[in-house]
């Protein structure tokens, strides 16, 4: 017999929320920053700022390029209707290179312009997209990734009708340079210098620029990055030498200033998707290579060498926040060299001289670029592309919450963001919202940017939002990080449930007004939380991983969860079962919005249609939206703010109460007003 729940909502009309407009369509006005990049005199910094485009026959990002000064000039550098991404400098300054599919529909070829100013000239002229680029120290070439021939190929396929596939047979990146001097039909010639039968990842020059290193693995498809080693190839042409060639990760080869050793990430033999990463150096010529100190969450991001070539400057996630760090090459500790307390640094680059440009934000606080150097990590602002984005909304407040893990073997923490016009003890209605990964965590980015989870526009319906960093998260520890194993949807559940007790503890949330959502593996602890709880009143499932049995046949990770759970689905069929909702369905009578994108091939679209119609089947309210085209992360913005709309129209629903309030709820009632 279905169970009658008592429903509770915040009033949506009140003043002290009407002042603000934040809502999931003026949110998608927020412009995106990303691939920052700086000169190596340190003169001049690029980026890129997408801005979407939603007309009627429109919905997506249109990118280009912008040029900043360290004195805070900014000029955008691209124009059209084509996006323009992937700027870079040449060694000398005098060029601004990038890549876009301007004349060649669908095919990213490579530019440059002078920054002088005049016409962008087109380097390449090849058959398949350029997936990413590198300059040669010396400028005299670029080096490229590239599959060869594939869009050739495949345009032929599908006008012959026989574009057929087969399963996990994708097609591999080789490394290709181009010479910036003009052969005699005055084109600028292109060679292809690997063609084995791997995938290239990535590319680093030596300081000579005669040799390359680079990473490469098994294929392309994103289950085979245990199999990454290292190899090296002269410009000139050959056979590749392996470097590097182990179990694990080995990879992201970078070059010392003095060109004798080879800076690279290891996970030293561990074969698992929540892995250790640490530095290694070894000699270029080969030999034996050194174990640097592990860094604090053993994850590692951007890096580079320090100019003296005794070290490694690297960024890394801390709880809610991240750092950049500097190791020795001796094996010394590892030292935070970044100041800030708050907000996130993103999109590290640095040049040979030490000069650091990169993305920041916090909670409250528009995304810009900023600059600083290893000797002044302080930072200044260069730009200010967002302008007077909602200028005259206020931005819900955000802060750090902490609470003891009900095992008591950690603190666990989460963001929390209240709504706009929150008073003290008054109690709201509250969102659970959980991340992805697992390991991947919340961090202290802008609220107001457009996301599947318009922050802003939550706290602007009157909703506190909790999002909560549980065991299995990154930016805690590799311990912290490698907690869940073999408990998903348990420890981990405690966890969330923790902060939602410890915000009704707290006076901030009524008991009786919870909602939860989340994506990918947030969509998977959605899914599990509606089996051992009830205390939800509605539920937005996105992209969730709903049966592990299937999960693990139908995704482009089949070595995932095993890694987490140490044995496949048929040699340890009860732990699959124990810890997928698909089998502990019958207790859900949550209300439970189910959104899919129907390109996803990390989460297949049947595992939200196998919740979806289970808990039809049982006659509990569900309602599943697909989207076309869209892959596991949404990239069309008509598409984004849909889910936005959506999710909080199914809260609202599910949140009202015909007649009001619950009886006596004195706190409540105040805000009605």
């Amino acid at each position: 017999m279905k169970k009658l729940v008592t429903l509770v909502f915040m009033t949506l009309t009140t003043v002290a929320f009407a002042q603000s407009a934040w809502t999931p369509s003026n949110m998608m006005s927020y412009k995106r920053l990303g691939g920052v990049t700086i000169a190596e005199d340190g003169k001049h910094i690029a980026f890129t700022v997408a801005d979407p485009r939603m007309t009627s026959d429109q919905s997506d990002f249109l990118t280009h390029i912008w040029v900043t000064t360290p004195d805070g000039q900014a000029d955008q550098w691209t124009f059209g209707d084509k996006s323009c991404t992937s700027p870079g400098f040449s060694p000398d300054g005098r060029y601004l290179s990038f890549r876009s599919a301007r004349e060649t529909e669908g095919v990213n070829q490579i530019y440059r312009v002078r920054l002088m100013g005049g016409e962008a000239e087109r380097l390449t002229d090849v058959t398949d997209g350029i997936v990413d680029y590198a300059w040669s120290p010396d400028g005299k070439n670029i080096a490229f990734r590239m599959n060869d021939s594939a869009a050739v190929r495949i345009k032929k396929d599908r006008k012959e009708k026989t574009d057929w596939q087969v399963v996990d047979n994708f097609d591999n990146a080789q490394l290709f340079v181009v010479s910036l001097t003009k052969d005699a039909k005055g084109k600028y010639p292109v060679k292809q210098l690997t063609n084995g039968p791997w995938h290239v990842t990535d590319m680093a020059w030596s300081p000579d620029g005669q040799t390359l290193a680079f990473t490469y693995q098994d294929g392309s498809w994103a289950n085979a990055w245990t199999t990454s080693d290292i190899g090296t190839i002269s410009v000139n042409g050959g056979a590749m030498k392996p470097l590097v060639k182990a179990t694990g990760l080995d990879g992201g080869p970078l070059w010392s200033p003095d060109g004798k050793s080879i800076c690279y990430t290891t996970t030293k033999g561990e074969v698992r998707w929540a892995s250790r990463v640490t530095f290694r150096v070894i000699p270029a010529a080969g030999g034996k290579a050194t174990d640097l100190a592990p860094s604090y969450d053993e994850s590692l991001g951007a890096y580079s060498w320090s100019a003296d070539g005794k070290g490694i400057y690297y960024a890394e996630s801390y709880h809610t926040t991240n750092h950049v760090y500097y190791t020795g090459i001796d094996g010394s500790k590892p030292k935070k060299i970044s100041t800030h307390t708050k907000g996130l640094l993103g999109a590290l680059a640095m040049n040979r001289k030490g000069d650091f440009a990169y993305i920041f934000q916090d909670a409250e606080t528009p995304a810009e670029v900023y600059i600083a150097s290893a000797a002044n990590m302080t930072g200044k602002r260069v730009t200010n592309v967002h302008g007077d984005f909602m200028a005259n909304q206020s931005v819900a407040k955000s802060e750090i919450s902490s609470w003891k893990s009900k095992d008591n073997k950690y603190t666990v923490e989460g963001i929390v963001t209240y709504p706009h016009g929150y008073q003290k003890g008054k109690k709201y209605p509250m969102i659970l919202n959980v991340h992805g990964g697992p390991a991947g965590v919340f961090t202290e980015t802008y609220t107001g940017q457009s996301s599947p989870y318009p922050i802003q526009a939550f706290a602007a319906k009157g909703y506190v939002v909790l999002r909560a960093n549980p065991r299995g998260s990154s930016g805690y520890g590799a311990e912290f990080r490698q907690a869940n194993h073999r408990d998903w949807g348990f420890t981990d559940y405690d966890d969330l449930m923790g902060g939602v007790d410890k915000l009704i503890a707290d006076g901030v949330v009524h008991p009786d007004s919870l909602v939860i959502t989340g994506w990918s593996y947030g969509g998977y602890m959605t899914s599990m939380v509606i089996t051992k709880t009830n205390r939800f009143k509605a539920a937005m499932a996105g992209a969730p991983v709903t049966n592990l049995m299937s999960f693990n046949g139908t995704a482009d990770i089949p070595d995932f969860l095993p890694s987490y759970f140490d044995k496949e689905f048929w040699d340890d069929p009860d732990v699959y079962a124990k810890h997928s909702a698909m089998y502990n369905i019958k207790s859900v009578v949550t209300p439970t919005l189910v959104i899919h994108g129907m390109a996803d091939d990390r989460v297949p679209p049947e595992q939200g249609f196998q919740l979806h119609r289970a808990l039809q089947r049982r006659g509990v309210p569900t309602e599943m939206v697909t989207y076309p085209r869209q892959p596991h992360g949404f990239v069309e913005p008509k598409f984004i703010q849909n889910v936005g709309d959506r999710t909080i129209g199914w809260f609202d629903q599910y949140l009202r109460k015909k007649g009001g309030l619950v009886k006596g709820d004195k706190s409540l009632e105040t805000m009605k007003r």
